[in-house]
């Protein structure tokens, strides 16, 4: 699926990366707990999280993630999109909740992460 496609299915609003949006994801992760990213994520994830914070960007960049959905509205700093930008990662915001926006994708045929077959 392209980041274009999930930003039309969340109604979300890009924040950086606009230039990627026809980039392919093939997973996603929802997670506010970092360390889980980290345990399971792999393939090209786009992370879904109602997390603020460096750490999120800091870690979708070790684990190669190429965007980040912010669920809630939640918008992070200037200095969260700067950090995205120099790592290459889309940043999304939509208004929908973790479930929703987690439930939206999946049944647009975006795979969890577990769901990935080699």
């Amino acid at each position: 699926m392209k980041i274009s496609n999930i930003k039309e299915l969340l109604a979300a609003t890009v924040l950086c990366g606009e230039d990627k949006l026809e980039s392919e994801i093939h997973s996603a992760c929802g997670s506010d707990m970092m360390s889980d990213v980290l345990a399971y994520v792999k393939d090209q994830a786009v992370l879904l999280t109602g997390l603020v914070n460096a750490q999120v960007i800091r870690t979708a960049e070790m684990m190669d993630m190429i965007c980040i959905v912010f669920v809630r509205s939640k918008m992070p700093t200037p200095d969260m999109i700067e950090l995205a930008k120099e790592s290459g990662i889309v940043l999304l915001s939509t208004d929908k909740r973790m479930f929703e926006t987690c439930g939206i994708l999946y049944t647009s045929g975006l795979a969890g992460n577990g769901d990935l077959h080699e």
